[in-house]
């Protein structure tokens, strides 16, 4: 008997061909929707991303809801918690995202999950302060017991979660792949399913052509590597842009001679400002584009931090840059996408924990009481991914995942990414013929 599970390259081959004018079709639908029409048509898509990635507001509670440990340890939840199911929330948000939603949505909704932390950072902040006056058992048991909110109702909603069309077109299961795509979508959207349909199919076939495979290790092989290399330092350049100086700043505030509670509240506002600029980066994203929004606030946040070394008297209030999110989720292919963003995570954590190693000694002024000259610490990690960024940092913005294959295949130089003409749907032409340059492009038109 065949396993219904199997990967059917020749099926699906096949039906690609049969479905080349429905699968152009799909892609310059994908182009021409507006977010209006997106949101419109496809808001169980939309209901669907933002419940999943709300998992990610747990992650949030560490600080608050940890255990002490003493010394420089400070507050950790239990490894066997914070190993397993946050690596997992934080990986099927964004990817969930990109796959479910049309390419005008995109951005949004990747970049929902890193409001989700500052939604988990206020719910926790909300809890201790209204604890602060209790001594009895329950200021420790009611904060535990606030964490149950999300996670019960979140397993019984994902019990109903469709799932990933992609994942169902990879398996060759594309009667279900469709029943997914009518089923997340509403109006006249509905019935281009097929269509949508036949642009994966499409898709899947380009990345059979250049011979993408489904594991960790072919993350690492030909164009992939690249692919890997942006979802992986975008992701870590959080870090390196001195998010752990950020997220001690109450007790920064506290050495500077500022009161416990002022500290506390001051430290508070700059997770309101990360809420802030979540939002601000939705329309920044849809106009500007990842790698100009990329460069400009890591080109800031260097100043500042320079600054912040020069005057030794600030702190800064920089949270998780909603690009690190983003990027990702679209830069990966779509057979590799969950495990480049496990892998960029990975390399978020362990980043991170480097950083949580030495950060408190540096700020702590009983070891090396660095106090604001730590500014010029992550100054020049911040410096060192910016110069990494502006050479390696690709534009995603307005690019459908087949167009992104066809790029990174082709080694379409960084810098131009943005203006690259790619006809996806060439036929018999080898992958690299498909990438024509847009200047050429129009000099043969006008030619013509």
């Amino acid at each position: 008997m065949a396993d219904p599970n199997r990967e059917d390259s020749g099926h699906q081959t096949g039906w690609a061909e049969k479905s080349h004018e429905d699968a152009q079709a799909g892609n310059i639908d994908e182009h021409a929707m507006t977010v209006r029409d997106a949101l419109m048509n496809h808001r169980w898509a939309v209901v669907w991303s933002l419940t999943v990635s709300m998992s990610v507001i747990m992650e949030a509670f560490q600080k608050q809801f940890g255990e002490d440990h003493g010394g420089e340890s400070g507050y950790q939840v239990a490894a066997a918690w914070r190993n397993i199911p946050w690596g997992i929330f934080a990986t099927i948000g964004p990817a969930y995202a990109s796959e479910i939603l049309p390419l005008a949505l995109r951005s949004y909704l990747t970049a929902y999950v890193n409001m989700c932390f500052a939604i988990g950072q206020f719910i926790g902040a909300g809890v201790i302060q209204g604890l602060l006056k209790r001594n009895d058992e329950w200021s420790y048991r009611i904060p535990f017991a606030v964490q149950w909110v999300w996670p019960v109702p979140l397993f019984v909603i994902c019990l109903f979660m469709p799932e990933s069309p992609w994942w169902l077109v990879q398996k060759g299961r594309l009667e279900e792949a469709e029943h997914v795509l009518r089923q997340v979508t509403c109006g006249p959207q509905r019935d281009k399913a097929p269509q949508t349909l036949a642009m994966m199919v499409h898709t899947n076939g380009i990345e059979h052509e250049i011979e993408v495979g489904s594991s960790y290790l072919d993350c690492f092989r030909s164009s992939h590597r690249r692919r890997t290399e942006i979802a992986c330092v975008s992701f870590a350049g959080q870090v390196l842009a001195g998010s752990q100086f950020a997220y001690s700043g109450t007790y920064f505030f506290q050495q500077a001679g500022m009161g416990a509670d002022d500290a506390y509240k001051l430290g508070l506002g700059g997770t309101a400002i990360a809420f802030v600029g979540t939002i601000l980066s939705w329309f920044l994203m849809r106009r500007i584009g990842r790698r100009t929004i990329y460069l400009c606030g890591m080109s800031g946040i260097v100043a500042y931090l320079f600054t912040i070394g020069v005057l030794t008297t600030a702190s800064p209030q920089h949270r998780r840059s909603p690009m690190g999110w983003t990027i990702p989720a679209e830069v990966s292919s779509t057979r590799l996408r969950a495990k480049t963003i496990c892998l960029s995570r990975n390399g978020y954590y362990l980043t991170l924990l480097w950083a949580n190693i030495l950060e408190p000694y540096m700020v702590n002024p009983t070891s090396w009481d660095w106090r604001g000259y730590t500014g010029f610490f992550w100054c020049g990690w911040a410096a060192l991914t910016l110069a990494w960024a502006f050479f390696r940092l690709v534009e995603t913005k307005d690019r459908t995942f087949e167009e992104l294959d066809l790029m990174f295949a082709a080694g379409v130089p960084t810098r131009r990414f943005a203006t690259y003409h790619v006809d996806a749907y060439a036929e018999d032409l080898a992958v690299k013929d498909r990438v024509v340059d847009r200047d050429v492009a129009k000099k043969k038109k006008t030619e013509a």
